[in-house]
């Protein structure tokens, strides 16, 4: 297959530009770099089947040669960075993703989108569904994720029912794995962050709300399948093992052999409650089920971020002038 995905430059975009190497497809990653990191895709450099194009898909997505299949994960997707890039977390869900579904309707082509579960906001109904709506502050301080991303469902069933494109919803509970960003705003990069430096452990409110984190390889296998079909969504994509982010940092402190303590802070303005997905649709229509424990995911996350600390302090050595 020829695959456009946009975002590939990002943490979870480059997974699955590694992933549908793997088997043998054609990529073709787009990527602005507002937020991906061009260390992501550096190993793919010189790869017969990785063509990198650097381009702002708000302005316009044009690929020449043949296209099977689009998939849409363009999006700042940590709170710092659609908090820092409102606008452009909505034009991304609007243009951007117009611009993709315009180009996969043009090559008749399979078209995916990466939604998100904050499509729930603070859901008052426990575990989530696909068939539930939502409980979504549309003017608060996560609203231009959050309705950036259920216009694009939005726009996109629209496409399938107006123009009889192949699309396909997902949407993408709380993932981890290597190639975070020390800095991101996520629990598990922060939590991890923070244990290494020997800094406390940030917890907004008591600790008690919960999320489901699935290890990236895992959710990648999903976006792989998800592309493979022709099912229209939304599914649920995430793993239904359910954790308190106090939970969440005592295994962080468990996997780096941190004595870190705890520092509590007050929890922020529409922050969720409670996460988790039913994926019985995923596993019954994709045969799709995480399979990495949330020890084995953090075992492996803790030693990239090691493994990079150890190169960035190499780099610094390197780097160092030499004194006579």
């Amino acid at each position: 297959m020829h695959v456009v995905v946009t975002g590939g430059g990002g943490f979870l975009g480059s997974h699955l530009c590694d992933a549908l190497l793997r088997r043998g497809d054609h990529v073709l990653c787009v990527d602005d770099l507002s937020t991906g990191d061009p260390e992501n895709t550096a190993h793919l450099a010189g790869h017969p089947g990785f063509t990198f194009v650097q381009a702002d898909v708000t302005a316009a997505l044009e690929v020449p040669g043949p296209v099977d299949a689009v998939a849409h994960l363009a999006s700042p997707a940590s709170p710092p960075d659609y908090h820092r890039r409102p606008l452009a977390t909505l034009a991304v869900g609007s243009r951007g993703t117009e611009n993709a579904l315009r180009l996969a309707v043009a090559r008749r082509a399979r078209f995916v989108l990466a939604s998100t579960s904050e499509v729930y906001g603070d859901p008052v109904v426990h575990p989530q569904r696909e068939d539930y709506w939502g409980n979504v502050n549309p003017v608060g301080p996560r609203s231009v994720y959050d309705e950036a991303k259920r216009f694009a469902e939005a726009l996109s069933t629209a496409y399938r029912r107006t123009l009889d494109a192949d699309v396909g919803i997902l949407r993408i509970f709380n993932t981890y794995g290597p190639r975070m960003r020390p800095h991101d705003g996520r629990v598990v990069s922060t939590f991890i962050r923070q244990a290494l430096d020997g800094e406390p452990l940030t917890i907004y409110g008591d600790g008690s709300q919960t999320r489901s984190f699935c290890y990236v390889d895992d959710l990648v296998r999903g976006i792989v399948a998800m592309i493979d079909s022709d099912l229209p969504g939304p599914l649920n994509l995430g793993n239904p093992s359910e954790r308190t982010v106090r939970e969440l940092a005592e295994l962080v402190r468990g996997a780096t052999g941190s004595e870190s303590g705890l520092e509590f802070r007050p929890l922020p303005v529409d922050d969720p409650t409670r996460r988790r997905p039913v994926i019985t649709r995923a596993q019954h229509q994709l045969g799709w089920f995480p399979q990495v424990t949330i020890e084995e995911g953090l075992r492996q996350t803790v030693g990239w971020f090691r493994s990079r600390r150890g190169q960035a302090s190499a780099e610094r050595t390197a780097r160092k002038p030499v004194r006579c």
